[in-house]
């Protein structure tokens, strides 16, 4: 029986300041709360509140046969608790639905699993005590920041506990085959692999106002239509998108809530078709092959690897600078300075760094506070600058200590 899996990523990073170095050694604190509350603010109104409204109006009205799953990073929850607890509560609302499932994640939405594995697994537990404190769900299922992926990740998050991860499907390691499926990493025994079906993915997510497209305009039925005219070997349809595609990326006027609102309804015309969570999509399907990926992949740019994040030399001395810290700020014990360094790991601090061109560096460029990736660069560097030196004025004498 084919299903579609809805997955959305829900992130909303610390965004620094303007850092100067004339800010070094006299300004401790490197966040923009003014911007990072204003961002919030207008993607809570475009977004999270009519999309939650919206998604609560359709489990309704199809009697709990529609089914979404959510990951949203422990970052976008403690600014939602801070400075907009109405967008909270909606999610609360939608988990007692009973037809809504929440993904382990990074706590800060980093890479820490290139860089350090114990960092890693805190973030993992981290995340994993907030989401079963706001929505009362243990995950069993995990997403790695943007989608990344490979065969070793896999192995890692099998250890601990988990029966399914997401991934990208990537068309070099699928060649040829189908994402419809599930599948499994060749050194593993049990956990399974779901993959993005990007083409319909994107589709929604990123040319739906293409009005150059030649499928635009794309409607509910329409949609349902490609899906019910797959094969009829297809089993899940996997549909992930960042949640910001309603409203923020795809604004109210290009019809993107309509479109959402009436295709649960054309889907469910064939009663063949359902919809599954995350969970529910990992348990009724069984393993159809394997899905190898030696290297890294991501969802993010056309290269679907870690380039968006590790593609120049600014990214990779930011980024090794500032995991250098980790001993020496755990040491420290200094609760503030280690929540500090754990949102410098957030992986869109790296993300605005990154100079491609093309379409790939218009996308990085929308998401940008900065006005170039050379300020990004610059304002992270000052700042990690006077982090490790307040570490060490701070704490020398623990730091020197064996």
């Amino acid at each position: 029986m084919p299903s579609i899996c809805f997955y959305f990523q829900v992130h909303q990073p610390y965004r620094l300041k303007e850092y100067t170095f004339f800010d070094i050694g006299s300004n401790n604190y490197y966040f923009d709360d003014a911007k990072n509350r204003e961002v919030l603010s207008k993607v809570a109104d475009n977004c999270y509140l009519p999309a939650n409204r919206l998604m609560l109006e359709l489990i309704e009205k199809h009697e709990g046969r529609f089914k979404i799953s959510y990951s949203i990073s422990g970052v976008a929850l403690e600014q939602f608790e801070e400075w907009r607890p109405d967008v909270l509560q909606s999610f609360i609302e939608l988990s007692n639905t009973g037809c809504v499932e929440f993904i382990s994640e990074t706590y800060y939405h980093s890479l820490a699993y290139i860089f350090s594995r114990d960092e890693f697994k805190r973030q993992i537990e981290q995340h994993r005590l907030l989401i079963k404190k706001y929505f009362k769900q243990e995950p069993k299922v995990f997403r790695n920041t943007e989608l990344q992926y490979n065969n070793e990740l896999a192995k890692v998050i099998e250890d601990m506990g988990y029966k399914a991860i997401i991934s990208e499907g990537v068309d070099g390691i699928l060649n040829g085959r189908s994402p419809n499926h599930i599948y499994q990493a060749p050194n593993v025994h049990k956990i399974k692999t779901l993959l993005k079906n990007y083409r319909l993915s994107d589709d929604i997510a990123f040319r739906f106002s293409d009005k150059g497209w030649s499928e635009w305009p794309l409607t509910a039925d329409k949609f349902a239509g490609w899906i019910h005219s797959l094969p009829e070997q297809e089993e899940t349809i996997n549909l992930f998108m960042d949640y910001e595609t309603f409203g923020e990326h795809q604004w109210v006027q290009t019809g993107i809530f309509e479109f959402m609102r009436y295709l649960p309804n054309h889907v469910l015309k064939n009663p063949g078709f359902s919809f599954k969570t995350v969970s529910e999509t990992a348990d009724f399907y069984p393993v159809r092959d394997t899905y190898d990926a030696h290297l890294m992949t991501s969802w993010a740019d056309s290269e679907r690897d870690l380039s968006a994040w590790l593609g120049n030399p600014m990214q990779d001395e930011a980024i090794s600078k500032i995991y250098n810290l980790e001993k020496d700020i755990y040491k420290s014990g200094d609760t503030l300075m280690i929540d500090t360094w754990k949102k410098m790991l957030t992986s869109d601090h790296f993300y605005y760094m990154c100079t491609k061109y093309w379409a790939d560096g218009d996308v990085h460029k929308y998401f940008s506070p900065f006005d170039s990736p050379y300020d990004a660069y610059i304002y992270f560097v000052n700042a990690m600058s006077d982090l490790g030196m307040e570490l060490k004025k701070k704490h020398q004498p623990k730091l020197k200590k064996q």
